[in-house]
C-alpha cells in the first residue's frame, strides 16, 4: 500500500511487526558469532530490546506518532540488554527525537527521523566502530535522507535495499567479519527490523505482540571478535536511578576505564554500557550518581554471556546453619555431583549456576544472611560470577570474603587447603595461593561452524579448552581429552582430576581413567560424576 503520510497506527503496525519478525530470527542472528561454545546472544539482546520497546506501547492506542514513538524509545532504553540492544535503544530514542510533537509525519519527515536516529547512535557510542550496527543505521539514514520518493513504502523499500548492500560489506571493514566471511550480527538485526517495517506498510499487516515462530539457527559463522582481540574483557552494564542530566559526568568519570561506551539519560534514569577491565571500579564511581539497578556483568573473552538479572531461575540447595560458628562457606556449582563435593568438603550454601546461568549479587546476599558465621568465605568458581560476589560481600555487614576461583577445581582445591585451626587471614592466604596450583580446562562440542587461528571447526566438533581458550578440536571426546591433558601435564604435575558430565556414562569414564593410568603410571588420577551439563569433562592438572 501506499503512504504519503503515517501516523501513530501505522508506525505502530511498523514497529510490533519488526519487533516480530526479530523474535522470530533471534537464533539465526544469535548464530552469527565466532566463538563456538553453546553461547550467542546478539539476537536475543536486540530481540529483547525491541520486545521492551514494543510492549511499552501495546496498549497506547493513540494516532500521535511522537507520543508512539517517545513510549517507544523509553521502552528500550528501560529493557535494553548487551551492546548492540543499547544502541538500538539509542537509534529508537533518535528516531523518537525526529517525530517529536508530530501527529504524522510524511516520508520526509521521516528522514529527518532516520537521521537523527543515526546522529543519536554514534554519539551514544565513545569510539565508533564502522561494519557494526552504526554503519547500516548510517546507510539506511543517508538513504533516506537521499530519496526523492514521496510514498512512505517506496521509502523503507529504499531504505531496506541500501541497508543491505552496506551490510554485506561489513566483512571488508572488520578483519574478525573476513575472516569468518559473514556480516556483522547487530547489522544483521536492524536490517531484520528494517525490513520488518517495510513488510508492515507494503502488505498492509495488523500484528499482534509475539504473534511468531521461531526460525531455525543458521550454520553460519561471526560477527564477535576473537578472544585475543579483545582489550577490554568485562561487558558491564546497568542503570542508574538518578538525575538524567548527570550523564555526562558520570561519563567523564568513566571514560578511562574502558571503551565502547555508552552512558546515555533519559528522564530518572542513565543507562550505561562499558567493555572495562575493572567493573568494580565502574560501579564505584556510578553508584554516586544514585541507585544501581539491573546489573549485567559479562566476561567477553571466554564469551560465556548471561544475564545476572534473570540468574534466580537456577536451583538453590541450603544447608540448615542455625548454631553460630567461626567460619561459613558459600560456593557456585554446577550439576549435582559437583554440589555434593563440595557439600561433602564442607560448604553450607550451594548456588546451583555458573556457565549460561550466573546469580545475582541478590543472590549472593541471599545466601550470606542465612549463613551464621563470623567469616563467610564465597567460592564462585567462574570469572562470569566473580564480581557479583564481591559486590555482595561489599554489601554485606559480616566479614564476607571471596576467593577469586575461576573454575571448579579451583574451588575444590581452595577449600581443601582451609585449616579450622588457623586464623581467617591464614585460611584466606592459604586459599588464594592454591588456585595457582591448578591448572583447568573442559571439554564441550561446537555449535556451529567457524574459524579460528585458522582452524576449521564444524558443528558438533568436540572442543577442548583449556583455561578458557580452544587447545583442540576433534570428533571424538575421548581422544579430544586426552590430547588436552597431554598439553596440561608436566614434570611437575602430581595429580589428575576429572569431573564426567551428564552425558558421559560411568562405564566409559571410568575405562577412559584406566587408559589414562597406564599413560600416566607416576601420576594419581580421581574420577567423580559431576553431572555437569553442556561440558563432558571438567579436568584439573595440579
Amino acid at each position: 500500500m501506499k503512504y504519503t503520510k503515517i501516523n501513530g497506527h501505522e508506525f505502530y503496525r511498523m514497529v510490533i511487526h519488526a519487533s516480530n519478525k526479530l523474535e522470530e530470527q533471534s537464533d539465526y542472528v544469535n548464530s552469527l558469532n565466532v566463538f563456538p561454545v553453546p553461547d550467542g546472544d546478539t539476537g536475543t539482546n536486540m530481540s529483547m530490546t525491541f520486545k521492551a520497546a514494543a510492549k511499552e506501547i501495546e496498549n497506547i492506542n493513540s494516532d500521535n506518532i511522537g507520543e508512539v514513538s517517545k513510549k517507544l524509545a523509553k521502552g528500550a532504553l528501560m529493557g535494553a540488554r548487551g551492546n548492540s540492544g543499547v544502541i538500538l535503544s539509542q537509534i529508537l530514542r533518535g528516531i523518537s527525537k525526529g517525530l517529536e510533537g508530530k501527529t504524522e509525519v510524511s516520508s520526509k519527515e521521516l528522514s529527518i527521523a532516520f537521521q537523527e536516529g543515526s546522529k543519536a547512535a554514534y554519539k551514544a557510542v565513545m569510539k565508533p566502530t564502522e561494519g557494526t550496527i552504526l554503519t547500516i543505521i548510517r546507510a539506511a539514514a543517508e538513504s533516506a535522507v537521499a530519496s526523492s520518493q514521496s510514498d512512505i513504502t517506496s521509502l523503507m523499500n529504499e531504505i531496506c535495499k541500501a541497508s543491505e548492500i552496506m551490510l554485506n560489506k561489513t566483512p571488508d571493514m572488520l578483519p574478525a567479519l573476513k575472516q569468518a566471511k559473514v556480516v556483522d550480527s547487530g547489522g544483521m538485526g536492524l536490517l531484520i527490523i528494517l525490513k520488518g517495517m517495510y513488510e508492515a506498510l507494503a502488505e498492509d499487516i495488523k500484528p499482534t505482540i509475539g504473534a511468531v515462530s521461531k526460525a531455525p539457527a543458521a550454520n553460519v559463522k561471526a560477527q564477535e571478535l576473537v578472544s585475543q582481540d579483545i582489550k577490554f574483557g568485562y561487558c558491564t552494564e546497568f542503570i542508574v536511578l538518578g538525575d538524567a542530566s548527570k550523564a555526562n559526568i558520570l561519563k567523564e568519570k568513566i571514560s578511562s576505564l574502558g571503551d565502547s561506551m555508552i552512558v546515555v539519560g533519559y528522564e530518572d534514569v542513565i543507562k550505561v554500557h562499558i567493555h572495562s577491565n575493572d567493573p568494580g571500579a565502574v560501579l564505584s564511581h556510578a553508584v554516586q550518581f544514585g541507585e544501581l539497578s539491573k546489573i549485567k556483568i559479562d566476561n567477553m573473552r571466554e564469551e560465556h554471556r548471561s544475564l545476572l538479572n534473570e540468574s534466580s531461575e537456577g536451583e538453590e540447595e541450603v544447608a540448615s546453619v542455625a548454631e553460630n560458628k567461626e567460619y561459613g562457606f558459600i560456593s557456585v556449582a554446577m550439576g549435582s555431583g559437583i554440589s555434593d563435593i563440595f557439600k561433602d568438603l564442607g560448604v553450607d550454601y550451594i548456588i546451583e549456576g555458573g556457565q549460561t546461568m550466573n546469580p545475582s549479587t541478590q543472590d549472593m546476599v541471599e545466601a550470606i544472611n542465612k549463613i551464621n558465621a563470623e567469616h563467610i568465605f564465597i567460592l564462585p568458581n567462574n570469572k562470569n560470577i566473580q564480581m557479583a560476589a564481591t559486590q555482595a560481600a561489599e554489601i554485606s555487614d559480616k566479614d564476607v570474603r571471596v576467593i577469586a576461583s575461576k573454575t571448579i577445581p579451583q574451588g575444590i582445591t581452595a577449600i581443601t587447603m582451609f585449616n579450622p585451626e588457623a586464623n581467617v587471614e591464614e585460611n584466606e592466604a592459604a586459599m588464594i595461593e592454591a588456585l595457582g596450583m591448578v591448572k583447568s580446562a573442559s571439554i564441550t562440542y561446537a555449535v556451529r561452524d567457524t574459524e579460528m587461528d585458522g582452524i576449521e571447526i564444524r558443528e558438533g566438533n568436540i572442543l577442548g579448552l583449556l583455561e578458557g581458550k580452544i587447545n583442540q578440536v576433534g570428533e571424538d571426546i575421548f581422544k579430544v581429552t586426552e590430547e588436552v591433558l597431554s598439553n596440561m601435564v608436566d614434570e611437575d604435575s602430581e595429580l589428575i582430576t576429572l569431573f564426567y558430565g551428564e552425558e558421559i556414562t560411568k562405564e566409559k569414564a571410568e575405562e577412559f581413567v584406566s587408559a589414562l593410568e597406564e599413560k600416566y603410571e607416576d601420576l594419581d588420577i580421581q574420577l567423580y560424576s559431576g553431572d555437569q551439563p553442556l561440558y563432558y569433562f571438567i579436568m584439573s592438572v595440579e
